[in-house]
């Protein structure tokens, strides 16, 4: 067979430029090396319908091995009681809670997109804003933190029948323990996506969900640093209080009910190569290593936070908690975008977003969200936060200056050429 050149030429391309760049995407990361080899793997060619010893195809056996052992696994990372590994996204998880917890037009209420919140969180522009009446708290103008007052008063006057906690672009941990007890109130179930502090949760650096939580969902990339894909978990199993039946009129246990909103509700068979990678990403979280790495991480979140406090930049809620932080670029005459492409020229990759009560556009934003799980993943740590804030700070503060872009991107390329990436694959 002939050899893809012109495809496998750009997989290079994109691989020096991972290896040069500085990556603060605060949603990704990079997985080992062996979870890539398991992704790329001979699973990737066998169809697998249904669960472990329930499936629709023969030839399952070493299949039902290999997702065992990942629902094994991630049970014991988070000490659940059930887990699901087959969505092929953290949305396709969350789209799977609501199938199985929710009729078409029941309240949620979620944090606002534009506060920091998620698309699956009651967007108008996504299904979970489209077949469900959603409603939104948000955050404190003065501390840029959870407003847990208006998430109870409006709990009070709306009764949702669920409550989702969780963000895209929040610095700070969670009071899990407030939020069910308005939950409980009201009589509403408590969605925790936790797919941002997954990695923190995991070595318990920051508050647990799951004991104040009827359902928790969480992609496997970003701070578990694993494939793309998501999860659905639970530590206690309950049957559902909303009379939510299975097609056959019954009404089961959520776990049951969970499995059925997976499959067949709304994907066919899994990806079992990607599941194998997920179990080599839960092998390596419950290592000695991971808890290190979950503790730098932290570690070098507040270094790069309290740098860029030094150079006048706005943080939201003035700090953070986790792995990234949300900043409002208007206090120095930028747009999220403006920073988010001339960042790009100098190799230094971050995104755009908007931060509380923006006055711009999603498409322009005010602000930027920076991450730091996929430098950490490179080995940089507390010292090396400064040169790259510098950097930014640089690039920033004359954005029309070609010269100065260029003279940074080449120190970039420098500074990261002392963190090696994929160095076995030439």
């Amino acid at each position: 067979m002939q050899k893809d050149t012109q495809l496998f030429d750009l997989i290079h391309k994109e691989l020096e430029r991972q290896r040069n760049g500085i990556e603060l995407i605060a949603s990704e990361n990079f997985t080992s090396l062996q979870v890539m080899q398991a992704m790329g793997s001979v699973p990737t060619n066998k169809y697998a319908e249904g669960y472990p010893g329930k499936r629709f195809y023969g030839g399952c056996e070493v299949i039902d091995e290999i997702e065992t052992l990942a629902i094994e696994r991630l049970k014991k990372i988070f000490n659940a009681s059930w887990a699901n590994v087959q969505p092929h996204s953290g949305a396709q998880a969350n789209t799977a809670v609501f199938l199985a917890c929710l009729k078409a037009g029941d309240k949620i209420l979620g944090l606002d997109l534009s506060m920091g919140g998620h698309l699956t969180h009651g967007s108008p522009a996504n299904f979970s804003g489209k077949n469900y009446q959603a409603l939104f708290y948000g955050v404190k103008k003065d501390t840029g933190t959870i407003d847990y007052d208006q998430m109870e008063a409006t709990a009070k006057a709306e009764k949702p029948k669920m409550i989702i906690c969780g963000a895209s672009a929040y610095s700070r941990d969670w009071d899990y323990q407030r939020i069910r007890s308005i939950a409980d109130q009201v009589g509403a179930l408590v969605l925790a996506d936790i797919a941002h502090p997954a990695g923190m949760i995991a070595k318990g650096l920051l508050n647990d969900p799951f004991e104040h939580s009827h359902i928790v969902t969480s992609t496997t990339h970003k701070t578990l640093r694993g494939p793309r894909g998501g999860i659905i978990m639970m530590r206690h199993d309950f049957d559902n209080p909303f009379g939510v039946k299975d097609p056959k009129g019954n009404i089961r246990p959520m776990s049951a009910l969970l499995d059925l909103a997976v499959f067949p509700g709304m994907q066919g068979g899994p990806l079992e190569h990607v599941i194998a990678a997920k179990a080599v990403s839960f092998g390596e979280i419950l290592t000695d290593d991971y808890t290190a790495y979950a503790k730098q991480i932290i570690r070098n979140a507040q270094a790069m936070s309290a740098a860029f406090v030094k150079r006048g930049y706005h943080l939201i809620s003035n700090g953070t908690d986790n792995h990234l932080m949300l900043i409002d670029l208007r206090n120095k005459n930028l747009t999220g975008k403006k920073a988010q492409e001339t960042l790009d020229k100098a190799h230094i990759t971050l995104n755009k977003n908007a931060v509380p009560f923006d006055d711009k556009s999603p498409f322009i934003t005010s602000g930027i969200r920076v991450g730091v799980p996929a430098i950490t993943t490179r080995g940089l740590l507390e010292a090396d936060m400064e040169p790259i804030v510098e950097m930014i700070d640089t690039v920033l503060s004359d954005t029309a200056n070609e010269g100065r872009i260029a003279e940074v991107k080449s120190r970039v390329h420098s500074f990261m050429s002392k963190f090696p990436l994929y160095p076995e694959l030439g």
